[in-house]
């Protein structure tokens, strides 16, 4: 008896030094996620969704093996107001840092909340993964003083990009625009909410759709919160707009589809719209948001083999859309896999780690731009990587409607995912423009 009770026990140190240290693993330990957005606005809601639905799988299939050791993620919500306050924001990604004690953070939706923000991670060498604010200063820092803000990362273009995806879009609607209505020249109207993202796209409009052979006839920046829009709206009816470029981060966007499709402003609305991409944003103008064009992060279509059945988990979940900051369920995998490649959560270990990220999520092939590129620790675009897709609002579900495999340049030409479908113009604005084209 004592033979045999002493060979069990030489077995089992024998196990503790050659079988895998998963075995032994500390259950213990645990990924802490900072979740920082506007938790009081839609894109702050689908943020916090999208985390844990990700965070969930992630724990369910038992967490992330990280040196040998597994990790369950804790997911930390902290609401970060930016819309409204700079001050509130860098608050919360401080409380984040020194009293929650988290691992990284995911967040950013207002650029000049997103700039304060990097800083406080800079200061604290915390990784910060942003996956809304677009401005370019926010990557250029990166570039040009890497070693303070090289834990920052971005998941979403800047905003040359997303202005370069939209003005395909608008290229798309006015061929649309001239075929069906008979005109040689689409009039533009900007509208687009005061703030630092969207001064880059206002800058480079002008010259961008005078080639495309468009001409804007005015530009309006109204308050990124303006609830009343009507004295906007009835000055691009009267400038004779046959198209809307609009752009919105926070509630100004619910604000100007609601009453386009009350007025009936003769003009295709199409631009950046955060909150358009949600389902309550149907809901939230009443409908009259239909056939209005949206940016998007994703929609129903197959732009990796997991976008349709997260979009489908995600709806059935949240009875929403997953919209633009549903991007988050990827931030957690793209953070978690390159600590699981780091081997360690180690801040600088992680930063080489997610330099190396080649993930294929949501959003279709993510691969972050090297540190010498101009838009350094952006996701890189293109058709072999993440393509913005166009949104439109049709009968209360939002329609991939671009890429069209036509406009978009030479690499798009031929590319339409599946699911998607043509672009169609709002009626209302088909009758107006016929009916005064035959009164002549």
């Amino acid at each position: 008896m004592k033979k045999n009770l002493v060979a069990l026990l030489v077995m089992l140190m024998i196990a503790l030094f050659v079988l895998p240290n998963s075995i032994f693993a500390d259950p213990g330990k645990t990924i802490k996620i900072g979740i920082l957005g506007p938790m009081k606005f839609s894109p702050g809601q689908q943020q916090w969704w999208a985390a844990t639905l990700a965070a969930e799988e992630i724990n369910k299939a038992g967490g992330v093996l990280i040196g040998g050791v597994m990790h369950d993620i804790e997911l930390v919500k902290a609401d970060s107001n930016e819309f409204l306050s700079v001050i509130d924001a860098t608050t919360a990604a401080e409380r984040l840092i020194t009293i929650n004690k988290v691992n990284f953070m995911i967040g950013g939706h207002r650029t000049e909340a997103a700039l304060a923000i990097q800083e406080v991670v800079a200061d604290n060498q915390m990784i910060f993964m942003n996956i809304m604010s677009a401005h370019p200063k926010l990557v250029m820092r990166v570039h040009d003083n890497y070693d303070r803000y090289k834990y920052y990362f971005r998941l979403v273009s800047s905003s040359p990009m997303i202005g370069k995806g939209i003005f395909t879009f608008i290229n798309m609607i006015g061929d649309n625009i001239k075929e069906e209505l008979g005109i040689d020249k689409c009039k533009v109207a900007l509208v687009m909410e005061k703030a630092a993202w969207a001064d880059p796209i206002v800058k480079v409009a002008p010259a961008v759709l005078k080639k495309m052979g468009m001409e804007i006839v005015g530009v309006w920046r109204p308050s990124a919160t303006a609830a009343d829009l009507t004295a906007e709206l009835t000055a691009v009816k009267a400038a004779g707009a046959h198209m809307i470029f609009d752009g919105s981060a926070g509630p100004f966007g619910t604000t100007i589809a609601r009453q386009w499709g009350e007025l009936k402003i003769p003009a295709a609305l199409v631009g950046v719209n955060v909150e358009g991409g949600a389902l309550r944003h149907w809901e939230a103008t009443g409908g009259n948001c239909e056939y209005e064009v949206v940016h998007m992060k994703f929609g129903r279509v197959k732009m990796s083999d997991k976008t349709i059945p997260f979009y489908d988990k995600f709806m059935a979940r949240f009875n929403d859309i997953p919209a633009t900051t549903a991007s988050a369920y990827d931030a957690v995998y793209v953070l978690t896999e390159a600590a699981k490649r780091a081997g360690t959560l180690n801040c600088e270990k992680m930063v080489a780690a997610l330099e190396k990220t080649d993930y294929m999520g949501t959003l279709g092939r993510i691969v972050f731009n090297p540190r010498e590129d101009k838009w350094a620790h952006e996701m890189k675009w293109g058709p072999k990587y993440y393509t913005m897709p166009g949104g439109q609002w049709r009968d209360g579900k939002l329609e991939v409607v671009w890429p069209d495999g036509r406009h978009g340049g030479p690499e798009y030409v031929g590319f339409k995912w599946e699911g998607a479908v043509d672009y169609k113009l709002p009626p209302f604005m088909v009758e107006y423009w016929k009916s005064k084209k035959g009164s002549k």
